[in-house]
């Protein structure tokens, strides 16, 4: 009895391991290059379309919202990044913290730039010490309050 419930987990790990994909639960890497920048909070990265946690950015018809697509494009698109998936989607996208090659957060960079805001509902705050006075004058969108 015990080999067959030691079997029966060996190849459930084996199947979860082989199969999880992106259907997985929270926590989960996926590395690839960005394939796709949409604007400065989602890209693709190996197609996969990846919303930037805790960050807000304006969409392509408010002020600054084309600035900050050119400007993700010419820091990641076609690199290499990894990101961080917290299990949750919104949209058609999965939600994460993504880091650059030299595993700068792309989020953090983006605000410091000042083409995006911190969006606290999602963050917790963490990104509010890299607004800047070029930031803080972007729109925050409802949802992040």
């Amino acid at each position: 009895m015990n080999d067959w419930v030691a079997l029966r987990t060996i190849i459930f790990f084996i199947v979860a391991f082989t199969c999880s994909g992106l259907s997985a639960t929270a926590g989960q890497w996926l590395e690839g290059r960005v394939t796709h920048v949409r604007d400065v909070d989602t890209i693709e990265v190996s197609n996969v379309p990846v919303r930037l946690n805790g960050v807000d950015g304006p969409e392509l018809d408010e002020r600054g919202g084309r600035a900050g697509k050119r400007w993700m494009q010419k820091l990641v698109l076609r690199k290499p990044v990894k990101c961080w998936l917290n299990g949750d989607k919104t949209y058609d996208r999965w939600v994460g913290t993504c880091y650059t090659a030299s595993d700068e957060d792309i989020g953090a960079l983006a605000i410091g730039a000042g083409l995006a805001r911190d969006c606290p509902r999602y963050s917790g705050g963490k990104y509010k010490q890299f607004e800047t006075p070029e930031s803080r004058k972007l729109p925050m969108h409802r949802y992040c309050r």
